[in-house]
């Protein structure tokens, strides 16, 4: 888990044996803020199932809804958005 002092991972993909471990590190990310993105994934190595949950902050999905808005804007020659948009790459 990051630091009190990093700065938070906007995406984290937390991976490993099924296990009450595994639950713990996505129960501490929940509380942590973080939220579930997707479906968690398994797959069986031989030996353990293999689990794999990605989990996103709230505000890294508003940025994105936001970059995917104003691309549309810009696709649909929204001017307003075009200025917004400039200096980005």
């Amino acid at each position: 888990m990051p630091e009190p002092t990093e700065e938070k991972l906007a995406y984290r993909l937390v991976t490993g044996p099924d296990t009450r471990d595994f639950c713990e590190r996505i129960s501490t990310a929940l509380a942590e803020g973080y939220v579930l993105h997707g479906s968690p994934a398994a797959t069986f190595n031989g030996t353990d199932v293999i689990v794999a949950q990605a989990v996103v902050l709230p505000s890294a999905i508003a940025s994105a809804d936001a970059a995917v808005a104003t691309a549309v804007d810009l696709l649909e020659g929204d001017e307003d958005a075009e200025a917004a948009f400039e200096g980005h790459a």
